[in-house]
């Protein structure tokens, strides 16, 4: 698809998605971007002017354009462009498009022309399952009891227990052990 929207509450993995969504491209040899407005936004809007010349531009946060009329008339000509030059565009936002607030009645009918998926805030079982994957692709070994002790005892944000799982990765390997409870009990 050429256009896709992402929407959910904070922590439900949106930003993850379309920074993978930059990778992904980046490693095919295309040229992507990651915008999020909630940094952006005190910028001048023509920030967004060449856009069109990457092939995948990923803008997070669109609830950030609520009242922001000069924003929005620059996201809806950068959406016209990209489709114009036969780019992407994936974007993400907190609501549905017909729920940002958005003033703009144009873009806000941009926003669901292609796929529109909510995206939901995992649940324990989930980010245990996530974590191992995770813990797995490092090479590491991660019992279900040390993922059940992590999220007991460290962060809900699935951000946090990954930035966790490298603090203890990068220990595990300098004390050359494995991840076990009292290691890790030890790192918190």
């Amino acid at each position: 698809h050429s256009f896709l929207y992402l929407w959910g509450p904070g922590g439900s993995g949106k930003s993850h998605l379309l920074q993978a969504a930059c990778h992904a491209a980046d490693a095919q040899g295309g040229r992507a971007a990651y915008l999020p407005l909630a940094e952006l936004i005190t910028c001048p809007v023509d920030v967004l002017d060449g856009m069109e010349n990457m092939d995948l531009v990923c803008v997070d946060q669109l609830e950030c354009l609520s009242g922001q009329l000069a924003w929005q008339q620059s996201m809806f000509h950068l959406y016209n462009r990209l489709r114009d030059s036969g780019k992407r565009l994936f974007a993400a936002g907190s609501s549905s498009p017909a729920a940002l607030g958005l003033e703009l009645p144009d873009l806000v009918s941009r926003l669901g022309w292609g796929p529109v998926y909510q995206v939901h805030v995992l649940n324990d079982e989930q980010k245990a399952q996530a974590l191992q994957l995770r813990a797995s692709h490092r090479g590491m070994g991660m019992s279900e009891e040390v993922a059940a002790y992590l999220l007991a005892h460290g962060p809900r944000e699935m951000h946090r227990l990954f930035a966790l799982l490298d603090t203890i990765d990068e220990r595990s390997l300098i004390e050359q052990r494995r991840l076990t409870i009292p290691f890790v009990r030890q790192l918190l």
